[in-house]
């Protein structure tokens, strides 16, 4: 089944850090959990502090759907307010690749 990642990058607003995004995550996190199609999700931070957010999903119909969710149903979530909205580069991407471990 091909994977669809949701892929974000993004500086936390003034003030705040990438901590406190992820902490402000938690009801999205709960959001993503009950999305048709949804894998799983990871967050990162680069040494200069851009938050790397990344979403995997089953189909790009489904992640399309959960992404809309994320401004759309959980627009009043408050990580909105812990990011730098200038800041933020979003796209979906098909994985054309993926390597696991042996029995993995």
């Amino acid at each position: 089944m091909p994977d669809v990642l949701e892929v974000s990058t993004l500086r936390p607003a003034p003030g705040l850090t990438a901590q406190d995004f992820i902490t402000a995550n938690a009801d999205i996190n709960d959001y993503l959990r009950n999305q048709p199609g949804f894998q799983w999700r990871r967050i990162a931070v680069t040494q200069d502090g851009t938050v790397i957010d990344i979403v995997a999903y089953d189909t790009m119909a489904h992640a399309r759907a959960g992404a809309a969710g994320i401004t759309g149903v959980m627009g009043d979530s408050p990580v909105h307010a812990t990011i730098d909205q200038g800041s933020v580069d979003w796209q979906l991407t098909d994985v054309l690749q993926h390597i696991e471990q042996p029995g993995g």
